[in-house]
């Protein structure tokens, strides 16, 4: 079983930016996609980006396509969600998933981590 932990998250304002690390500890999680969800208060846990273990290909929500950007660093056990530009409608507890599959889809998630607050002031 695989041990997610996110940190990086606080409180911003608008335009700023922030690295959100999600360190991975269990079984080897190269062979996981992982990707990166978030849930605002009163809404749904929604999909934010992920990065495919077989090919690195990364995908991302229409809504911070262009402004975040996620990487991993295997050697280092560790996902990267790099948030720019950040909105006022980016505040939300952002949560690290790893999914058995080649992409991600929040059904297909297999471990999720504890969560990280992101709260970004206009």
């Amino acid at each position: 079983q695989l041990q997610l932990v996110e940190s990086g998250g606080g409180s911003v304002q608008a335009g700023d930016s922030l690295r959100l690390s999600c360190v991975v500890s269990g079984e080897s999680f190269t062979e996981y996609t992982m990707g990166w969800f978030r849930q605002a208060p009163g809404k749904g846990r929604e999909y934010v980006g992920s990065i495919s273990w077989i090919d690195s290909l990364t995908d991302y929500t229409n809504d911070v396509l262009g402004r975040f950007t996620i990487s991993r660093d295997n050697a280092k056990n560790t996902v990267y969600l790099q948030m720019n530009s950040l909105k006022p409608e980016d505040t939300a507890v952002y949560y690290c998933a790893a999914a058995r599959a080649v992409r991600m889809r929040i059904d297909y998630v297999k471990w999720w981590g504890q969560g990280t607050q992101v709260t970004v002031s206009s």
